[in-house]
């Protein structure tokens, strides 16, 4: 049962396996990936049919999508450029 939760879940959100991954620029992935947050984010809202969670629902999916771009920003930096974040340790 766990993975099959894990296959469903790697299908669905991890770039790398999903069928967005035949979408060349990674940029372009990202967004339609959260285009598709968003269209959910407000079909669940209509759903319960209260126009207040979806303001709730699109402020929460915009905080967890910003946190996984910035981790995402970080890890490809880290993995290109190690060297920036020597300027840190500097201080």
């Amino acid at each position: 049962m766990r993975s099959s939760i894990v296959a469903v879940w790697n299908f669905l959100f991890d770039h790398e396996v999903s069928p967005l991954r035949h979408i060349p620029d990674f940029t372009v992935r990202h967004m339609v990936l959260q285009m598709l947050g968003w269209m959910w984010a407000i079909a669940f809202s209509l759903a319960i049919g209260s126009y207040t969670f979806l303001a709730y629902s699109l402020i929460g999916h915009a905080i967890l999508l910003g946190a996984l771009a910035v981790t995402v920003a970080t890890y490809t930096t880290a993995t290109k450029r190690p060297k920036a974040f020597m300027a840190i340790a500097r201080r």
